[in-house]
C-alpha cells in the first residue's frame, strides 16, 4: 500500500513537473524563437565549424534545427555570400590557400572564384540566392544575418542588397529573414530599406551599460538579444525579458554550460554542434535533480 501512494504521489510530481516545463517553453514564444538552437554559421559539419556551406545547412536540419546563422561578406565584385572572412589565416583554416595567390594576401576574392573552391575539399559555398534557395526548401527554417562589413555605407548596400534579391526571389521569405544588427545606427539603416518583423541585437560590440540597453530594447521592439558569455547575469537576462526580449548566448558547445545559463533564464544558443532535442533533454535532466 504505501509502495502505491509513494507511486501516485511521483506521478503526480511528474506530472505537475511536465506541466509547468510545457508551459515554460512556449510562454510568449513565437516565430524563431520558439527554437533554442542557432547554428552558428550553418553549424558544424563533420567536426567542421564555420564553413557556412550547404551540407552544413542540410546535415543540421536533419539534427533539429531550424534556425540559421550565415556570415554575409561582399566579394571583389560586388556579390553577396556566405563567407566569415577572407584572411589569409581563415582561408587556411578552410583548406582553400591553393585557390588564392600570394599576391592577393587577404583580399576579397571575386565571384566566381568562391563558388569554384569547394570548402575543405568537399563542402559547397552559397551566395545569398542559395540561401534563399534554401529556405524555399525547407519553409518552416529561418536566417539570421552576421553582417560582416564594417563600414556604414557597406552595411546599408548588404542589408539593401539582401533584402532585394529576397523581394524579387519571394517577398514571402522575408518573414524568415532575421537580421542581426549591432547598434542604433544599424537599426536605423535597416529600417529605412524595409521593416522588417523580427531583430536580433548582438551585445559583443556594444560597450553600452545594462540600463541603455534595456532602454534601447524597448524603445525599438527588438525581438531577441544575444550576450556574449561575459555579459550574461541573471539580472539583465530577467530585465530583457521584460523589456520583450527573449536572450541567446553564443557561443555555447557544452550542455552543462548551456544548462547553467537556462537556469538564469536564457532562452536558447548559439551553437557549432548542440541539437534542440541534447537542449530538451539535458534541461529536464537538470530540473529534475536534487
Amino acid at each position: 500500500m504505501k509502495r502505491l501512494i509513494a507511486a501516485v504521489i511521483l506521478l503526480i510530481l511528474i506530472g505537475t513537473f511536465l506541466l509547468s516545463y510545457r508551459g515554460q517553453s512556449t510562454e510568449e514564444h513565437t516565430g524563431f524563437t520558439t527554437h533554442r538552437v542557432i547554428s552558428h554559421a550553418m553549424g558544424a559539419v563533420d567536426g567542421l565549424a564555420y564553413t557556412n556551406a550547404r551540407e552544413a545547412f542540410v546535415n543540421n536540419y536533419k539534427k533539429g534545427s531550424r534556425v540559421f546563422e550565415v556570415d554575409l561578406m561582399f566579394t571583389s565584385d560586388g556579390h553577396l555570400v556566405a563567407r566569415h572572412e577572407w584572411t589569409e589565416s581563415f582561408t587556411e583554416q578552410m583548406q582553400q590557400e591553393q585557390a588564392v595567390s600570394a599576391e592577393q594576401g587577404g583580399k576579397p576574392w571575386s565571384y566566381e572564384q568562391f563558388k569554384n573552391t569547394p570548402i575543405h575539399d568537399s563542402y559547397t559555398p552559397v551566395d545569398w540566392n542559395d540561401v534563399l534557395d534554401l529556405l524555399e526548401q525547407y519553409p518552416d527554417a529561418y536566417i539570421v544575418t552576421d553582417t560582416k562589413e564594417q563600414d556604414p555605407a557597406q552595411i546599408k548596400r548588404l542589408f539593401a542588397q539582401l533584402t532585394h534579391q529576397a523581394q524579387e526571389n519571394n517577398p514571402n521569405l522575408l518573414s524568415r529573414i532575421v537580421p542581426q544588427i549591432y547598434d542604433e545606427e544599424m537599426l536605423r539603416t535597416l529600417r529605412s530599406i524595409y521593416p522588417y518583423t523580427s531583430i536580433m541585437y548582438t551585445l559583443y560590440a556594444t560597450q553600452d551599460t545594462d540600463d541603455q540597453i534595456i532602454r534601447f530594447v524597448q524603445q525599438n521592439d527588438i525581438t531577441a538579444a544575444t550576450l556574449p558569455e561575459n555579459r550574461v547575469s541573471g539580472a539583465l537576462v530577467e530585465s530583457l525579458r521584460q523589456a520583450g526580449a527573449v536572450c541567446y548566448v553564443n557561443t555555447i558547445n557544452d550542455l552543462n554550460d548551456a544548462a547553467d545559463y537556462e537556469q538564469m533564464g536564457v532562452r536558447g544558443f548559439y551553437t557549432d554542434v548542440l541539437t534542440e532535442k541534447e537542449l530538451q533533454k539535458r534541461s529536464w535532466l537538470y530540473a529534475l535533480r536534487p
